[in-house]
Formats: structure tokens, sequence, C-alpha cells
């Protein structure tokens, strides 16, 4: 896939990291690890030191890049140091530059971020082995993004290059069906210096009912009603960005009643309320990065799991912004700002019990983690990992 010509979506090309290795038929890597931990355990049973409990890791990449990745990687890491292992590599996965777990947590999907666009789902093992379920179409170019309603029946897809957003079923094997809906943001025309829409994201709102694509290329957020029975979409709200602000990713608040959505061309996190009876979302104004002057092309945003605190990874000076959570929520008061330890800071993503903060670093190839603290402070911890053409990061439960 050639290199995107907005800085925003398609890969970079990065000088070669080490990669992950290989996995060769289907080995599990959590044996391995159980392995170890048994030969670490051996002898005297009051020599053997404590159990330290670790957690798989998954990290997307691009597979048609020089320098980038043969598949989805796999890793582990320890819960109290975040120290990462390396494991052996989910071959047989094109470009996969976006993953989502199924709620069933055994089942990963990945995008197929090229033309034609396409989703994976790869069902994944409780002893680290693997199957690769398969691909669907998603009847558009560039999926970027993806994720699972909550119901665990649908899967979402947002295709940068044509500005779509897609609806597959997903079957009681965790594999996927044929789509069932394809709509094309065809309206309100494209902002400035942008050729067409570009569908960045596609997430279901706490609500369960809505669904809300945030699309770059046309400066909106589209809300739709899904269809849980049928799978499709129906319009029912726009919600306007600044022109040429360049809405990317939103995340929203635990109350389900507002959400912080990054506008990587205007350096700003846009608080927004949402009114979880209609799909309404209703932007605020643009909040500072605290990143200074320049463009600081602001990724993601994630919020802790108590909604205290908002993190944003800025990819132009690479770092990370905090913001401390106010008015329950409506509100967002800039703490301050961190090094990533990396370049180009893609994607955001906390652990499962919060104590983590991942960061997937593009053109460094590297993953980073920090440790946070009860006042939402984050601490580096450990070593860069290498990672080929670190886009992506998902902590397993």
């Amino acid at each position: 896939m050639k290199p995107s010509p907005h800085p925003s979506s398609g890969p970079e090309r990065p000088a070669p990291a080490p990669g992950l290795p290989a996995l060769r038929g289907r080995r599990g890597f959590l044996g391995s690890l159980l392995a170890t931990a048994a030969a670490a355990a051996a002898g005297p049973a009051l020599a053997a030191p404590a159990p330290r409990a670790t957690r798989r890791l998954l990290l997307g990449t691009y597979t048609s890049e020089a320098g980038g990745g043969t598949g989805i990687g796999t890793a582990a890491y320890d819960t109290a140091t975040g120290a990462i292992t390396p494991g052996p590599v989910i071959t047989g996965v094109d470009n996969p530059s976006y993953l989502a777990l199924h709620p069933s947590g055994s089942t990963v999907y990945a995008v197929a971020e090229q033309d034609p666009g396409a989703v994976t789902a790869v069902r994944l093992a409780p002893d680290g082995t693997y199957e690769v379920l398969g691909s669907r179409p998603t009847g558009g170019s560039g999926t970027t993004h993806l994720s699972v309603h909550p119901s665990g029946r649908r899967l979402l897809s947002a295709d940068y290059g044509s500005g779509s957003v897609a609806v597959h079923p997903i079957t009681e094997n965790s594999s996927l069906g044929e789509r069932t809906d394809l709509v094309t943001h065809s309206s309100p025309p494209p902002g400035p210096g942008q050729g067409g829409p570009h569908a960045h994201q596609i997430v279901t709102a706490p609500d369960g009912g809505h669904v809300l694509a945030v699309d770059l290329g046309t400066d909106t957020v589209y809300t739709y009603a899904l269809d849980e029975s049928a799978g499709t979409l129906t319009e029912v709200s726009r919600a306007a960005l600044a022109p040429g602000s360049g809405p990317r990713h939103l995340a929203f608040h635990p109350d389900g009643r507002s959400a912080y959505l990054a506008c990587e061309l205007d350096n700003t996190l846009v608080v927004c309320a949402y009114d979880p009876a209609t799909g309404a979302l209703t932007p605020g104004p643009g909040q500072s990065t605290g990143t200074g002057s320049g463009t600081s092309y602001p990724a993601q945003p994630v919020v802790t799991g108590d909604g205290a605190y908002v993190y944003l990874a800025n990819r132009g000076p690479n770092s990370l912004t905090r913001y401390a959570v106010e008015n329950d929520g409506a509100a967002v008061r800039l703490l301050d700002t961190v090094p990533v330890g990396g370049d180009w800071p893609r994607q955001l993503a906390l652990s499962p019990d919060g104590s983590l903060l991942f960061a997937a670093n593009q053109r460094s190839s590297t993953a980073t983690v920090f440790g946070v603290g009860p006042d939402g402070s984050l601490t580096a911890v450990g070593d860069p990992f290498p990672a080929p053409v670190a886009v992506c990061v998902l902590p397993l439960p």
C-alpha cells in the first residue's frame, strides 16, 4: 500500500527495526512462557520466587512496508512492572494496523488497511495458539479502524480512503459473515485541504443503541442508530466540528454523557456533550494540547476507568498530555505533558486494571509503557520494546 498523502492514516516508512519472531505452524507462545515460569520455580519450595502475573499483548503493524511486521505481533507483559517479553507472530493477516477484541476475549479482529479494505477474524486459544478464521471485504478502501458492538454480534469498521463505514455479522463461532451495510459519507463537502471524506473511527456509544463515526475529511461526527437484528445503520444526527479541524478519534466518559475528541489538524481536544436518548453529540470549544506552537497531530484520547483523567497522544512533539476531568465529565483541565519515549505515538491503550498505559510508536518501531499513579501521573517504566512499525497495541484481559 502506498503511503497516505495525509499524516493521519496510512503507513509511514521508518528505519527497519528488529521484528518479533515468526510463529511456525500453530505453536503457542504462552506455552513457552509457562514452561519458563515452571523452570524458574524448580528447586526447594521455600527458595522459589513468588510467581509474577503476566498478560498477553497484541501489536498491530503494516505488513506491506519495508521494516514492517509479518502479521499481528504477540507478547506478554508483567502486570507489576510493565516489562514486555516478545512472543511469536500471528501470520496470514495483511496490514493489521488496528485491532479489537470480542467481548468474550476469545477472538481478535484486525483491519486490512489497504485497497480494497477488509476485516479479519482470528481465534485465540487459552494456550496461546490461534486460528485465522478468514477475512471479509468492507466495500471500501484503507480500512483504518474497527470495533465490536457490545452485544458481540456485529463488527463495525471505518474506511479512511473511501470515507465509508460498514457492518458485518459475527457468527456463533466468532467468524465474520457477509457485510450487512455500507454507508459512504457523501455530505457535507470535504473540509479545507481534503479531497473527500475520510472515516477514521467507528464506535458504539455507552447506551448501546447508537454508533458514532468520526470523519476527518468532512469535519463531522455522524451518529447512527444500529438495527441489531438487520445489521443496518440509520443516520440520526450530525455534529459539525470547526472547518479544517480534522476530527480523528473520540473516547467516552464512563457515564456516557461526555466524550473527548482529538482533532489532529488544529491541535485541540474537544469536549463534547452526548445525549443517550437521541444520539446527538454537541461539541464544545477546542482545548489546548499543551504542546506549544507547531502542529502536534493529536492522535487518540483514552479515559481512565474511573473517569478522572484523559490522556492524549501527540505525534508531532512525541508527547502525552494529561487532563483532569471536571464538572462530572463536562470539562477538562490541562495538567501536564510527558515525553512518550518514542517517535510518532499513533495509538494508546490502558491495561485492563488501569495501572499501565501503553503507547504504539510508529516511526521508532517501539512500544513504550507508563505506570499510572493514583493522581493520574505517568511514569515511564522499562525500556522501549522493539515492535516493527508499531501502530496499535492491545493489552488482553
